[in-house]
C-alpha cells in the first residue's frame, strides 16, 4: 500500500475525470480542494483526506479509503472513495435541471420552437399575483 498519492493521479485513477490531463487543469483552475484549500495538481494525498470538486453547480465531496496511481475499472471504485457530498448539493443539481430551460447561458443564440414554448408555458404557470412586490 502506497503512503501518498498525487491528486491528479489520484482522481483519474479513481474515474473523477476522464483524463489525469482534465484533472491537474481542474487543480489549476482552483477546482480541487482539500480542507477548503485549492490545492496543486502535485499536492500529496493521504487516506482519510476529505477531497472536493467544484463542478458548477455543485460541489462533490469524497472520503480517500484507499490510494492507487493506477486507472481501475468502475467496480473497484468504491473500494477506494466514499462519496461524502451532502444532500442538499444533489438538491441544487436537481433544481438546476428543472429551470434549465429558462436560464440560457449567453451566447446559445435563439430559443428553438419547442426550448419558446416551454418558456412560455412555464411564464404563463406563474401567478403574478402571487409575488408581493411592493414589500
Amino acid at each position: 500500500m502506497e503512503e501518498a498519492v498525487r491528486i491528479d493521479k489520484w482522481l483519474w485513477a479513481v474515474r473523477v475525470f476522464k483524463t489525469r490531463t482534465i484533472a491537474s487543469e481542474a487543480c489549476k483552475k482552483g477546482r480541487v480542494l482539500i480542507d477548503n484549500n485549492s490545492v496543486k495538481s502535485s499536492r500529496m494525498i493521504r487516506v482519510g483526506d476529505i477531497v472536493q470538486v467544484k463542478n458548477p453547480p455543485v460541489t462533490y465531496s469524497f472520503k480517500v479509503l484507499d490510494l492507487s496511481q493506477k486507472r481501475m475499472g468502475a467496480k473497484l471504485v468504491p473500494e477506494f472513495m466514499e462519496n461524502v457530498t451532502p444532500p442538499e448539493e444533489y438538491e441544487i443539481l436537481e433544481m438546476n435541471k428543472l429551470s434549465g430551460f429558462v436560464d440560457r447561458q449567453r451566447g446559445t443564440g435563439r430559443p428553438t420552437k419547442k426550448e419558446r414554448r416551454d418558456l412560455e408555458q412555464f411564464t404563463d404557470n406563474l401567478e403574478l399575483d402571487e409575488f408581493n412586490f411592493d414589500e
